[in-house]
């Protein structure tokens, strides 16, 4: 499709392609820094608490504090992951919870209003559909990859009588 390739002004000056993967910015920066804490603190923690005996922690103890710590650097890393793919079949959204493929002509509207968290789709079926990979968090970029992203919906939808 003409200009789907085309380069747009991007965050500092770097060029973005139209159908280049939309993602957070500041959502990743901040869930991978606690990811490296919490795991760096959990190794901590179990190589220096005391072993078993009248004061010591014993291996059920360890465990459930090493579960806790992968459930929290699982959780950062999924959340640190978000992001829309744009594919030639359709619109590759992974979210926190769920990833979803939405084929263009399934997207009615892009929407991204003041007081929404992230962008969100209409689709043809009445329903609506977050993409976590356009964050508010990100000022002023995350207006503009929501623009970005109306566009290339609008030119993946476009059809000979453009109705």
């Amino acid at each position: 499709m003409a200009g789907q390739h085309d380069p747009a002004p991007g965050p500092a000056g770097r060029r973005v392609a139209l159908d280049d993967p939309f993602r957070p910015r500041l959502a990743r920066v901040v869930t991978t820094v606690l990811a490296v804490v919490v795991a760096v603190a959990t190794v901590l923690l179990l190589v220096l608490l005391p072993g078993t005996g009248l004061v010591g922690y014993a291996l059920g103890d360890r465990l459930g504090i090493g579960l806790v710590g992968f459930a929290i650097v699982w959780f950062c890393w999924r959340q640190a992951t978000v992001a829309a793919v744009p594919r030639p079949e359709g619109l590759r959204v992974r979210n926190l919870a769920t990833t979803r493929t939405v084929a263009w002509a399934q997207i009615v509207s892009v929407r991204f209003g003041e007081g929404r968290p992230w962008v969100q789709l209409d689709l043809d079926d009445g329903d609506t559909l977050a993409v976590m990979g356009v964050q508010r968090s990100d000022g002023e970029r995350a207006k503009g990859e929501a623009r970005r992203l109306a566009t290339l919906v609008a030119a993946r939808t476009r059809t000979s009588r453009d109705d």
